[in-house]
């Protein structure tokens, strides 16, 4: 069950012929969680999720059914067709997997609030035992849920709609409801969002700042001074700078090949920009074994 926690839309380690590499994928996540982290989102937009197939997707969720990890282990789906995520939720499902991170469908623009309020509807319909985090991020959905949007939703199914990944960060700071789970989407706003009342975050960067970030909610949790904190925001507007999955993998790929692989759109950084990112964290005292390890 997903609780109040540091968690990473971990990301899909791809083989040289564009296939997904299931056992470095499901190793990246486990590494992540030893360095720190409370669990892991496989299948976000970190994860690539649209550039993979269902198939590889059930593949994976039927291997770490059976992990040691498997309670750090949460699903997104990265589908747009309705019948394609329930089809993959209901398999997931049949491995006892119950809360699962949802995107509304992406490429159609002027999406409204009572389109995506259907999405949701047939979907929880469809699987009236699932449990549902939104994933509110309108740079790649084309959609931003308004707060009436979801507590709209949250009135509707108070026994699915259990959070929230705020990518937007419209939601974080003021949206408050009863038994409700609130993550911003970046370890930057970690603090603050806990500081107003949030769950902790679900971010891409944690795949690599995760002992950092999971120090940061420690000391907030045990009411400590905060001495890390503004490094890891400047690690993140760091990686800000560019496109996060090109950067993450470039970044990685420094000292494993094995993250030299990416789904095309996306490509890695030249050359010059991996310096450059790699410089830029070096002078914020960043890089270090653990850091580089996955």
């Amino acid at each position: 069950m997903i609780k109040k926690g540091v968690y990473a839309a971990s990301l899909s380690v791809i083989n040289s012929n564009g296939t997904l590499n299931i056992e470095a994928t499901i190793s990246h996540a486990s590494n992540s969680i030893n360095n720190g982290l409370h669990g892991a989102f496989f299948f976000g937009s970190t994860g690539m999720a649209q550039l993979i197939s269902q198939n590889e997707k059930k593949e994976l969720i039927a291997k770490i059914a059976s992990h040691k990890l498997r309670k750090n282990f949460f699903i997104g789906t990265g589908n747009n067709s309705l019948k394609e995520n329930i089809d993959l939720i209901k398999y997931a499902m049949e491995y006892d997997f119950r809360e699962f991170l949802i995107m509304p469908p992406a490429y159609y623009k002027g999406n409204t609030d009572e389109g995506v309020f259907e999405f949701y509807k047939k979907l929880i319909n469809a699987i009236p035992k699932i449990k549902v985090i939104l994933y509110n991020f309108e740079k790649l959905s084309g959609y931003k849920f308004s707060a009436d949007a979801v507590i709209k939703l949250v009135k509707n199914f108070p026994n699915n709609i259990i959070g929230c990944k705020d990518s937007s960060y419209n939601l974080f700071e003021n949206l408050k409801l009863p038994n409700f789970l609130m993550f911003p989407g970046s370890e930057a706003k970690l603090l603050k969002g806990l500081e107003l009342g949030c769950s902790g975050c679900i971010s891409a960067v944690t795949n690599v700042t995760h002992s950092l970030a999971r120090k940061v909610f420690e000391d907030f949790e045990n009411k400590i001074i905060q001495t890390k904190n503004q490094q890891l925001i400047n690690v993140r507007e760091t990686f800000d700078q560019y496109n996060l999955i090109s950067a993450l993998h470039s970044f990685l790929a420094v000292r494993d090949e094995k993250y030299k692989n990416i789904l095309p759109p996306l490509i890695l950084l030249t050359k010059e920009k991996q310096k450059e990112l790699v410089d830029k964290l070096n002078n914020l005292k960043f890089i270090s074994e653990k850091n580089l390890a996955a």
